[in-house]
């Protein structure tokens, strides 16, 4: 699930109408990741076990490729920037890549650190760049969107693993530390890292982030049901919610245009909607 270039949501919505759409069969091994879809405009969504960005006409339910070389085999999280050009990590290839829809020009460049393991994105609070984290190392990274310059952030800890991340509206990156349940700040302004346990502990395995109206707000995976989580940065306080279903593993969420948040439940076959109430609760 992604934000297009104006703000769009793409992800699932209040609404529970659904349409299927079935990809050739030829490429029935696919594994398609988070899609994203332009305001009036097709899906994308990355092929994961194909080695492309597919972008689908749900009117002709027709597939357009942009093949990926086969150094390139794995593509995963995406995310538009404010021109609309879609930026998306190649996680075991240890790559990042631009893709420009208009023209389909793709650009990839190689991490600095071996394994890296590039995951999950975030377009800055600025929009001059791009962050994501480094899940096979202790770091998150920013590159600049002209110049394709990659700048790493160590995180204190090297036994650190932040698997997603959000940016909120004063330019901080919150990042989700998966392997010793804790939640993060990152100021790339200075590097300065302030880390909060998360409430169901070091085996909580936080994953899904997503930051809203002045609140941070992820997921504890390593629990079940998992658990929705809320951070208050003002108060640094916590609040938790079960997630009814039990989430199975809740891999990403996204706000809603109305300002509730969705969350893809993985293993369950589901879509959580939940719903923010004034003061915050849900």
């Amino acid at each position: 699930m992604v934000h297009g270039p104006n703000g769009q949501h793409f992800g699932p919505a209040r609404s529970v109408d659904r349409r299927d759409q079935r990809i050739p069969a030829e490429d029935a091994g696919l594994r398609p990741a988070w899609s994203g879809r332009r305001s009036g405009r097709p899906h994308l969504f990355t092929a994961n076990f194909a080695g492309y960005i597919g972008e689908l006409d749900p009117a002709s339910g027709e597939v357009k490729e942009y093949r990926l070389p086969d150094t390139a085999r794995d593509p995963h999280t995406l995310v538009f920037d404010n021109d609309g050009v879609l930026w998306f990590t190649v996680q075991n290839a240890n790559m990042l890549g631009r893709l420009d829809p208009k023209s389909g020009a793709i650009k990839l460049v190689t991490m600095a650190t071996p394994g890296a393991r590039p995951y999950g994105m975030a377009l800055s609070a600025d929009g001059k760049s791009v962050f994501f984290d480094l899940f096979g190392s202790n770091k998150i990274a920013r590159v600049d969107r002209a110049s394709m310059t990659i700048t790493e952030f160590p995180l204190p800890d090297g036994s650190s693993r932040p698997r997603r991340i959000a940016v909120s509206g004063d330019g901080f990156v919150w990042y989700s530390d998966y392997a010793r349940g804790r939640l993060g700040r990152l100021d790339p302004q200075t590097g300065k890292v302030t880390e909060y346990p998360s409430p169901g502990g070091a085996q909580s395995q936080p994953y899904a982030i997503a930051a809203l109206n002045g609140a941070v707000w992820y997921v504890e995976t390593g629990v079940q049901p998992n658990v929705l989580a809320r951070f208050d940065p003002a108060t640094e306080t916590f609040q938790t919610w079960t997630i009814p279903s039990g989430g199975g593993v809740v891999r990403n969420m996204m706000p809603t245009r109305d300002g509730n948040l969705a969350l893809a439940c993985s293993g369950v076959n589901g879509v959580a909607l939940a719903e923010i109430k004034t003061g915050g609760g849900t």
